[in-house]
């Protein structure tokens, strides 16, 4: 075991995060090095708090230096546990409150237009991400944490779980490829995360492994609702499994691929156009739409060019995808405004939902629209549309479909 430990990032352009320097010792207790950006204010409480966590640990004697560049405090607890995790064999964990807006849940088929990938080592790019409104925010554990601070961004975004405002939007952590994966599955799980992304998925057995990885820890911590996978396809090996991928759990709740990393596979450059990824994006749409769950189409990585995202977001839209990813949140209202649903799609909806509540005041056992038939999926998808259109703010070409949507039967709901 190492007698120094070494945690988190300071320096230019840090913000809201802290270097600690944990190097223990014989005898002489704790000697406490604090340096901070607001020592004058707030200098004090992060001494009572490094203390605190020390003596959670059983560290008496140590010399320690903090040097904070205005990290909140579950920051610099989990900067505290890495460094201190690597000096001392323990099992115990500091676990801040969880805040009482953060133990919400989410359904299978709620609304995924855009997930926005977060850093997982970054704290300065979480704290008001939710004040954005995507759909969901994803603390990633993979491919933006360089392999050396794997273990502290762990530790990191299990606080992050805990403390940080989500304002709603679905709570997802991207875990490494597996089988490291797993290890981080034990760490975030029992801290109310919504959805798993999974990534670089090749068959369905890597599914099944993480699904019953989470329920093992489920058991274990008494959590009863469902954790939702979301399945990554990066590979040409994944495209051509991508249909028992989909398949491979009922807690798989959506498909994404990943474009980067698929074209460099096939041996393809990644072009505007994306005539390269049109065979992997069509399977992947198709194997979601047979499995009855949510394709998800790739980030968009030029972050400055607006008419471009739009415009891919509209081809994405036009092959059958439900969302996409973000690495930027400017690219939300875009992407939302995009999948909103377009003026005659709107009016198809309305059309139907409306023969549904005429059929459903009648009691009548089936919906027509003039001479033709409606099937209860189309109903169904009849609804979402006009739910969707209320979410995207188009109130006033919703107003009186409410009802509907709230009063629908189980079997439309499903």
């Amino acid at each position: 075991m190492n007698k120094t430990g070494i945690a988190g990032n300071f320096g230019d352009g840090v913000r809201s995060d802290c270097r600690v320097t944990v190097e223990l010792a014989a005898s002489g207790g704790i000697k406490l090095d604090v340096k901070s950006k607001v020592q004058a204010l707030y200098g004090a409480a992060i001494e009572s708090l490094a203390r605190e966590v020390l003596a959670h640990f059983g560290v008496a004697h140590a010399a320690v230096t903090i040097e904070d560049a205005g990290a909140l405090d579950f920051v610099i607890a989990a900067r505290l546990e890495s460094a201190i995790t690597q000096v001392v064999d323990t099992d115990r964990q500091f676990l801040p409150d969880m805040l009482p807006q953060n133990r919400y849940h989410t359904e299978k088929d709620r609304f995924r237009r855009s997930r926005l990938y977060l850093p997982g080592n970054t704290p300065k790019l979480m704290l008001n991400a939710g004040i954005h409104q995507p759909d969901g925010i994803i603390l990633d554990l993979e491919d933006s944490v360089a392999p050396p601070k794997k273990d502290e961004a762990r530790i990191l975004v299990r606080n992050a779980l805990r403390q940080i405002d989500f304002y709603g939007a679905e709570r997802m952590v991207r875990i490494n490829q597996l089988p490291r994966g797993l290890d981080d599955l034990a760490a975030v799980i029992p801290h109310n995360v919504n959805l798993v992304l999974i990534p670089k998925v090749e068959s369905a057995e890597q599914v099944q492994q993480v699904d019953a990885k989470i329920a093992e820890i489920a058991a274990a911590h008494g959590i009863e609702h469902p954790v939702w996978l979301m399945p990554i396809i990066e590979s040409a090996l994944g495209v051509v499994n991508a249909y028992p991928i989909a398949a491979a759990s009922p807690n798989v709740a959506a498909l994404a691929i990943g474009l980067e990393d698929y074209t460099a596979d096939i041996g393809a450059a990644r072009t505007p156009e994306g005539r390269e990824s049109f065979f992997a994006r069509s399977q992947l749409v198709n194997a979601a739409r047979a499995t009855g769950i949510q394709p998800i189409d790739s980030v968009f990585s030029d972050v400055s060019d607006m008419d471009a995202l739009r415009r891919v977001v509209g081809e994405s839209k036009a092959l059958g995808f439900d969302g996409m990813g973000c690495i930027h949140p400017r690219q939300i209202a875009p992407i939302h405004a995009a999948f909103a649903p377009s003026p005659a799609e709107l009016e198809k909806a309305q059309k139907i939902v409306a023969a549904f509540e005429e059929a459903t005041a009648k009691g009548l056992g089936v919906v027509s629209l003039g001479s033709k038939m409606i099937d209860p999926p189309v109903v169904k998808r009849a609804l979402r549309v006009v739910a969707l259109a209320e979410k995207s703010g188009q109130q006033s070409a919703v107003s009186g479909q409410r009802s509907a949507i709230s009063n629908q039967p189980e079997r439309m709901k499903r």
